[in-house]
């Protein structure tokens, strides 16, 4: 007789890791954008963002809100010090795209809305999965 054990609860071993990817993925992108925003060469940057040219502020503004968002996506998770804290910026990302994509839709900029609502929905994602379904728990 086989006597190997079975994880506890195989489907929330899955949507665990699910969301370890959607976090992982959503720091990825933000931390690549607050680098793109705040360090990269300006000609660089408007390559790959022409409004940033024309509105400088905001594309600092946005640049620290993507570091902080990235940051906080995952390190608060990582650590389970305050983890509720990745909820609330999984909140903040969610309005950071929403807005986004109002703003690219704005200008015309379509091409651009399709990623704002792929990180819109890790960040839904994410934000249901670590306030309800399987919260972190803090030290």
């Amino acid at each position: 007789m086989n006597t190997t054990t079975l994880p506890a609860n195989p489907p929330r071993r899955a949507l665990s890791a699910g969301l370890w990817i959607a976090q992982i993925l959503i720091a990825f992108f933000m931390l690549f954008g607050a680098y793109m925003k705040l360090a990269a060469p300006a000609d660089e940057v408007a390559k790959m963002m022409v409004w940033a040219t024309q509105y400088p502020t905001l594309k600092a503004f946005t640049g620290i809100v993507d570091l902080l968002g990235g940051l906080g996506i995952l390190l608060p998770a990582l650590t389970r010090i305050q983890p509720r804290l990745t909820v609330l910026a999984a909140l903040g990302v969610i309005a950071l795209q929403v807005l986004a994509f109002a703003f690219h839709a704005s200008r015309g900029e379509w091409p651009a809305t399709p990623f704002n609502v792929f990180l819109l929905v890790l960040a839904g994602f994410v934000y249901w999965g670590r306030s309800k379904a399987v919260p972190i728990a803090a030290r």
